[in-house]
């Protein structure tokens, strides 16, 4: 729940008769103010599920307080900054976010040369212009929040939760041309008892893949965690959590490509026990029924489904997890890892949130450099940890009360505001 400045009064989006005002300001397209600074920060109501909901208007995420369900680091300092207004549109008219995507959803003839099929780790020259699947993946986690943290969340993540959220994270979202969750897949949590009904059901949404008569093949994209990747009598398959029977195929040169281009992904899923490893691809369906992927992407998660990209940044998720600390994790979206970025922002730091660094070892001057410059720009606090000369430095101190999140932060409630 969350409180808003409309007009002369204050709506409380947790009161019951919080629709009729929602749809109202909807009707006359109103500006509510968030109340978390002083004179108020413009949102505006969106319509969602059938209901309405509060939303941030672009690129103000960074203008509320760190305390504010609301905040947002500001896009310089995550990768979002560098595909916002390019690759990702969004209208507070209509609260619709249009997405342009750098990978197909549809297929004329053979599927693409393997070399491509695995190619989405960014050169240091990508633009921003279109999402890479890795940038997808990372916009529907923040739009899902799944990579904040609370103490209130523990214990309370597991893979329902996570579809969840991003099957919302999904809504009012449109790219190539249609919806995006039209063409999303994420599996259901798997129930012994109730194998046949979501057989069922995955057969019936999986039903618009299947190759036409005449015409491109119609893709679609799965995000699910991988629990094995093997070889097949013929190729390779990928076993998906949840999917027990229903494995994903891929040839030996896509399976060499992933080895490759992710081999630092599979060797931290497979060094650290409790981690998650995400994939995100498009597929299509053979003729036998078989899904067949065309482009896979990973990303290795902590138990906690917070992704990290080193065993230090791990280090560093942990630490303040254990701590019982607020933060935001960072996400990298299309860039590379020449650029810099920060690792976490520390919520429950006064007078200001901490952007909190951790620069690698080997790290190049260049890199050093644009991290010096972003830290010197930045109007928040920050904390560096330099891999190669020091242990990691203590935590900044926590400062703001450890108050209970807002309700719709917490991953297992639905959300009531953006």
């Amino acid at each position: 729940m969350a409180i808003y400045k409309l007009g002369d009064g204050l709506i409380d989006t947790g009161a019951p008769d919080t629709r009729a005002s929602l749809a109202a300001a909807h009707g006359a397209k109103a500006r509510p103010l968030c109340v978390c600074r002083s004179p108020g920060v413009e949102m505006y109501v969106a319509k969602s599920s059938g209901g309405y909901v509060v939303k941030r208007m672009p690129n103000t995420g960074g203008d509320h307080e760190a305390d504010c369900d609301s905040f947002e680091p500001p896009p310089e300092l995550s990768g979002l900054g560098a595909v916002l207004g390019s690759a990702i549109e969004e209208s507070p008219n209509d609260g619709v976010t249009t997405l342009k995507l750098g990978f197909s959803l549809s297929r004329a003839g053979t599927r693409m040369t393997p070399a491509s099929g695995a190619a989405d780790k960014p050169s240091a020259t990508t633009a921003g212009s279109r999402l890479t699947q890795r940038g997808l993946l990372h916009f529907l986690w923040e739009e899902a929040r799944l990579n904040r943290w609370w103490p209130a969340m523990e214990g309370r993540r597991g893979w329902g939760v996570v579809r969840r959220e991003l099957l919302g994270a999904a809504e009012n979202k449109e790219a190539k041309g249609g919806a995006l969750a039209n063409s999303l897949y994420i599996p259901e949590p798997f129930v012994v008892e109730k194998a046949d009904e979501l057989r069922g059901r995955r057969d019936t949404l999986l039903a618009s893949v299947k190759r036409p008569p005449k015409g491109p093949r119609p893709l679609m994209m799965v995000i699910a965690e991988v629990k094995a990747m093997s070889p097949a009598r013929y190729g390779y398959k990928i076993a998906f959590k949840h999917l027990p029977d229903f494995p994903f195929m891929l040839d030996e040169e896509l399976h060499k490509a992933v080895r490759k281009r992710f081999a630092a992904e599979l060797d931290l899923n497979s060094a650290v026990e409790d981690s998650h490893l995400v994939a995100i691809g498009t597929f299509g369906l053979a003729v036998s029924g078989l899904a067949v992927l065309e482009e896979i992407s990973l990303q290795v998660m902590t138990v906690n489904w917070l992704p990290f990209e080193t065993m230090q940044e791990k280090q560093l998720l942990d630490a303040m997890t254990a701590q019982g600390r607020r933060f935001i994790k960072g996400l990298r979206y299309n860039l590379s890892a020449l650029a810099p970025l920060a690792s976490v922002v520390a919520l429950d730091t006064v007078p200001r949130a901490t952007a909190m660094y951790v620069v690698s070892p080997g790290a190049s001057q260049e890199y050093c450099a644009s991290l010096d410059a972003l830290i010197a720009q930045s109007r928040f606090a920050s904390w560096r940890w330099d891999v190669e000369s020091a242990a990691m430095p203590a935590l900044p101190a926590a400062t703001r009360p450890a108050l209970p999140p807002p309700v719709r932060a917490l991953p297992d409630l639905r959300r009531e505001a953006r």
